[in-house]
């Protein structure tokens, strides 16, 4: 199996391009963060991973993605490998992505302020475009209630059953 997931930010605006025939093809490079820290500096480091879209999806990222734009990438993991001119052979590994969907809301895209809010907004390269229509005005908020109702106590049934373990600490296997 291979299935790439990835959610970073974008390093740079998306490099849009068409082939001779017309198919459009649009490369991005997602900066994703390490999960812990560098141990000797304390500070967070990042991947940079080149990711590739064709068609329908390459032509919704060149339009809506920037620069900075957290985004979440499905796709799968190509080898890349030619020849320079000079002959030395060359290797990369790069994502084609099949799928690409917004991580932030549109209203931290615009703020630029670098937040990071869930969208249900998400583009498959065979669905339709989302609609980006201005989401409704919030519900409002229930009225307080007069007197607030007494708690009831949780009852936690019998403990007796339960027997303490004691260990010498180690591990049992």
């Amino acid at each position: 199996m291979n299935k790439v997931i990835l959610m970073g930010r974008l390093c740079a605006d998306p490099e849009f391009r068409q082939t001779q025939s017309g198919v459009a093809s649009c490369r991005i490079r997602v900066a994703v963060n390490r999960p812990f820290a560098n141990k000797q500096t304390g500070e967070r480091e990042a991947d940079f991973i080149n990711v590739t879209c064709w068609r329908q999806t390459a032509e919704f990222v060149n339009r809506y993605f920037r620069k900075g734009n957290m985004i979440a990438v499905e796709g799968s993991l190509r080898n890349n490998d030619w020849t320079d001119q000079n002959g030395v052979k060359h290797y990369t590994m790069d994502v084609q992505a099949d799928n690409v969907h917004f991580c932030e809301s549109r209203n931290s895209n615009q703020n630029n302020n670098g937040g990071y809010a869930p969208s249900t907004g998400g583009y498959q390269a065979n669905y339709q475009q989302p609609s980006y229509a201005q989401p409704a005005a919030p519900a409002p908020a229930p009225a307080p209630q007069q007197a607030a109702a007494p708690q009831q106590s949780v009852q936690l049934g019998d403990l007796g059953d339960f027997e303490e373990i004691l260990s010498d600490g180690e591990v049992p296997f």
